[in-house]
C-alpha cells in the first residue's frame, strides 16, 4: 500500500515541470490576454486572431485600458505564415482604433500573408480599425456593427503648425489608398464619408452600420461568425486546388 501512495506522489523534477508549464500559462494570459485555445483546437488547420479594444503602439496606454498590442500581434501574424499546420486566418475585430502606424503596419502583414484570410467586424471596427478590416482576403460584418470613418488626427485640438498638418496629410493619403486599394469602395466616396459634416456630433465623419458598409463596398458581406468560417474553408480549399495545378504544371 505505500508503495502505491509513493508511486501516486509526482517526482520533485515532475514538480519543477508542471510549475514551469503552469508559469508559462500564466504569462501567456497576462501577455497576450489569451493562451493557444483561440486556435480553436489543437488539429484545427484555422488560426483565429482578436483585435479588441484600443490597438496600442508605441505609446503605453495606461492598465485600466482594453488594448491590443502591436509588437504582439505580428509576431503572431509571423508565425501564422510560417506554421505549415494553419492553413487559412479567421481575424475578428471590435475595435475602437488607435495608434495609426502600428495599425497599418497590422494591415500590410496580413494582406501580404501567403494563406487566406477572412476578417468579420463584430460591434466596432472603427478609425485604424478600417484598413485592418479589409486587407483580408473577404470581409464581414455582423448587421448590427458599427464602422467609424473620420480623418486623421494626434488630438482634439486645432493644428496650428504647416509640417504638423501635412505629415497628418501624407498619413492621411497612406490610409485612403490601402483601403481603397484592398476593398470595392471608390476613393472620391470614401473621402466623402472621412469628411461629411454633421453625421457625427461635434465632428467630422461618418458612422456606417452593416449594410451601409457593404453597399458603399468597403465591406464585401454582412454575416457572422458562422458565414465567416464557411468563407474562410472555401477560401482554403481553392487556395490547396490552385497549389496543387501549379504542382502538376511544374
Amino acid at each position: 500500500m505505500e508503495k502505491d501512495i509513493r508511486m501516486e506522489q509526482p517526482s520533485p523534477e515532475k514538480q519543477d515541470e508542471n510549475n514551469e508549464n503552469k508559469s508559462g500559462i500564466m504569462e501567456k494570459i497576462q501577455q497576450l490576454g489569451q493562451t493557444n485555445v483561440p486556435q480553436l483546437s489543437q488539429d484545427s488547420n484555422i488560426h483565429c486572431l482578436t483585435i479588441i479594444g484600443q490597438i496600442e503602439g508605441h505609446m503605453q496606454l495606461p492598465p485600466q485600458n482594453k488594448t491590443t498590442k502591436y509588437e504582439h500581434v505580428i509576431p503572431q501574424i509571423v508565425a501564422i505564415e510560417q506554421n505549415p499546420k494553419i492553413e487559412g486566418l479567421l481575424v475578428i475585430l471590435n475595435t475602437v482604433g488607435g495608434d495609426v502606424e502600428a495599425g497599418l503596419a497590422i494591415s500590410e502583414m496580413l494582406a501580404s500573408l501567403s494563406k487566406p484570410t477572412v476578417s468579420i467586424v463584430l460591434g466596432g471596427g472603427h478609425s485604424i480599425g478600417v484598413p485592418i478590416a479589409v486587407s483580408c482576403n473577404y470581409s464581414f460584418i455582423a448587421g448590427t456593427a458599427t464602422m467609424t470613418i473620420h480623418p486623421i488626427r494626434l488630438t482634439g485640438l486645432v493644428i496650428g503648425v504647416p509640417q504638423t498638418f501635412e505629415y497628418l496629410d501624407k498619413m492621411q493619403e497612406r490610409v485612403i489608398n490601402f483601403v481603397t486599394k484592398h476593398s470595392d469602395i471608390d476613393e472620391e466616396v470614401f473621402k466623402e464619408l472621412m469628411f461629411a459634416k454633421g453625421n457625427l456630433t461635434r465632428d467630422i465623419g461618418t458612422n456606417v452600420v452593416g449594410n451601409d458598409a457593404v453597399k458603399t463596398g468597403l465591406i464585401n458581406e454582412v454575416g457572422g461568425v458562422g458565414e465567416a468560417m464557411k468563407k474562410l474553408k472555401e477560401l482554403i480549399e481553392i487556395n490547396k486546388t490552385q497549389k496543387n495545378s501549379e504542382g502538376m504544371i511544374q
